[in-house]
This record gives C-alpha cells, structure tokens and sequence, in this order.
C-alpha cells in the first residue's frame, strides 16, 4: 500500500540543483512519498544509484522497486555510518527535504497537526519512547521555557512554562485539546493559529532533535561528497535555515571560521545561484509550499 502524500516541494528545482550525471551516487535524506527520488531516478542512466534515508517506518510503504535504489530506514544523522556500512564512501549530490512531511501532518494520531484532537506524540520515529508526552509533562520549567523560546522563538515561554508546570499538579497533560485549554490565556482569536503553531514547532523539534540532527547531517555532507558534489536543501522555518545558510557561507553552522596569516578563508562550499522559493502558483496548488526555502552548493 502507497501512503498518500502530497505533492514534493520545488520539485524541479531542487533536483535540477543537484546537476545530475547519469552514472552518479546520488543521496535523499528526507525519502517520504519518494517524490524527489523519483524524479531523480527519471535522471540516472543505468549504471547511476540513489540511496535515501527516512525513519519514518511510514515511508517504507512508499519504497521504489527499481535496483539502481535503496531504502535505509535511518535517521539522516547517520549519513555517513550507513553510506559506509553499504560500501559507499562518497556520492554525487545529497537532496534534503526537512521539516514536517504532509502525510504526518494529516494522519491525526501523529499529534503534528494543530488541526487535530489527538495525544501528545510528534514522533518522526515511533520506536523512540520520548515523545511530546514526555517534554509537557516531565521537563523541568526551566526547560520548558527554554524549548519555548528557543525553538519556537515565543515571547510568552515564561508564562507557558509556568502555567504548564502548575497544570501538571491536578493531572497529566495527554492530548493536545487538554495543552490548548492550559495555554488558552496565551491564545488571544486572532493569533491563535501561529501561535499554536510556534508552540508544536517547538515542541516537535524537541522531541526529534531536529535542529542537532541537522547540525550533525551538515558537518557529514563535506565529508562524503565528492569535490563538484552537490547539496540541494530545502528549509521551512528560520532556524534551520539559518544553519544551512551559515554552513553554506563558512563550512559551520555556528561561530566564524579562522582566517589565514593573509586574512583568508577556507570554505568547502560555494553557493550555486540565489536563494529560491516557490511561486505564487506552487503554493496555491500546495500551501505546505509556502514557507519553504532552497540553498544549493558545490563542494570546492
């Protein structure tokens, strides 16, 4: 049974980004619906291969029969442990698709959604035993304010913290109608939405690591592609596309790199072309569309 997603995200664009050769080493971190492997097997010759990672156990109901193909059912943290382990030292290209897929935001007992009545999941990867259950519930106020305000950049995470704490005092916190009734003085009509939204966000981030993977799978995309090689990686939200801008721009995602006696900079990366975003008619086709945002680079 194929799970139904929605249309891939700058499709083309994205893919064209790569610069396929038809006999290359080509990696998707983000498989899903499959949508950007396929496309991406449509450009290989025979003799080419497309390897793709998602922990989702979702998106092996979606895997490709087709032998230049591989499916490894990872998290992409691990690129380079499992590109290794399948006798793969360097590839050509690496596509990246972060964030949210649709099919998880519309199956309700996910817990992604704000649009649904469901308990406190927001697992990418149901084997793991921490789940938004566990942050609302068992985190200290502290962090709970941290969370809040670094990954959903709130400015009312004191106050949710607080309120959320003193909550947990009359009863576990299990659904996300029972989170929305706690935080409800924080929710004013007209901003209601985004902020819940800002509040999933960061607890989703929380509970998968989000933002860590991110930071370890960028560091890896130097070491396992090949000089020429290219990353195509598309962001929804500021804070990881502020990582892969910095990384781009200096090889880190965080700090400046040390410069030469002559005031120089190795980087590993140069940008290919300008920032890109989707049209007014993608998003109208597909509102998922909306807030994302494409970096490409080559290595050097």
């Amino acid at each position: 049974m194929v799970m139904e997603y929605h249309n891939p995200v700058l499709l083309n664009e994205t893919v064209e980004g790569l610069n396929i050769k038809p006999d290359g080493v080509y990696v998707d971190v983000t498989f899903g619906g499959g949508g950007h492997s396929r496309e991406i097997l449509k450009r290989l010759g025979p003799n080419g291969k497309l390897i793709a990672f998602d922990q989702d156990k979702d998106a092996l109901e979606n895997d490709i029969d087709d032998e230049r193909f591989l499916l490894i059912n990872q998290n992409f943290r691990f690129l380079k442990k499992f590109l290794r382990f399948y006798g793969y030292k360097t590839v050509d290209g690496i596509l990246g698709d972060f964030g949210v897929s649709s099919h998880q935001f519309d199956i309700a007992e996910r817990g992604f959604s704000t649009r649904f009545e469901a308990d406190l999941d927001m697992r990418m990867n149901r084997d793991s035993n921490f789940s938004a259950y566990t942050v609302v519930n068992k985190y200290e106020e502290a962090e709970l304010r941290d969370v809040l305000s670094n990954y959903g950049e709130l400015r009312s995470a004191k106050g949710m913290a607080r309120v959320i704490v003193e909550a947990r005092e009359a009863g576990k916190i299990k659904t996300s109608e029972q989170l929305k009734k706690v935080l409800s003085r924080f929710l004013p009509p007209h901003k209601e939405n985004k902020i819940l939204a800002q509040i999933y966000q960061a607890i989703r981030i929380e509970v998968n690591q989000e933002l860590e993977a991110l930071k370890e799978f960028l560091l890896q995309t130097n070491e396992v592609l090949e000089s020429g090689g290219r990353i195509s990686l598309i962001s929804y939200h500021s804070l990881e596309d502020r990582l892969v801008k910095r990384y781009i721009r200096s090889g880190m995602y965080e700090g400046e790199p040390e410069k030469d006696v002559f005031g120089r900079v190795e980087v590993p990366f140069k940008a290919v072309g300008k920032l890109i975003v989707p049209s007014e008619e993608e998003i109208k086709q597909n509102n998922r569309a909306r807030s994302a945002k494409l970096r490409i680079a080559e290595k050097i």
